[in-house]
């Protein structure tokens, strides 16, 4: 029997792959006093793509930045749906190979029912 946390590790070089996600910001935030609220989503939005992407070069889309910021500092919006990319690193003194990133998918009212979808590379 192996030690516990040794087993195999999928490596995340091969996929290049864009996928949708639906992102719960209201349990990330909750219990945040007002004014670290929109900076506390940022940073959320950022573990959440290194969590999901096994990457940890997350790179924010200002549009993304500016619809968390969209209704103020403490108006975060309960959910928003992200695009999260993970594409070549082609900087050759890059540390890591690939990075992910992150754009907002805006006009979406209604979360109920999307789930997880991966988008062709055009």
């Amino acid at each position: 029997m192996a030690p516990k946390g040794q087993g195999k590790k999928r490596s995340a070089l091969h996929d290049v792959v864009t996928r949708d996600y639906t992102i719960h910001m209201h349990k990330r935030i909750h219990d945040t006093q007002f004014k670290q609220r929109a900076p506390k989503a940022i940073k959320e939005v950022v573990k959440f793509a290194q969590k999901t992407m096994g990457v940890k070069d997350v790179r924010i889309d200002p549009k993304l930045n500016q619809e968390v910021w969209k209704l103020g500092v403490r108006g975060v919006p309960r959910r928003m749906r992200v695009r999260l990319e993970r594409k070549r690193n082609d900087d050759e003194d890059a540390k890591e190979k690939l990075y992910v990133y992150a754009t907002p998918i805006v006009g979406i009212t209604n979360f109920h029912g999307l789930q997880t979808t991966v988008v062709d590379q055009e």
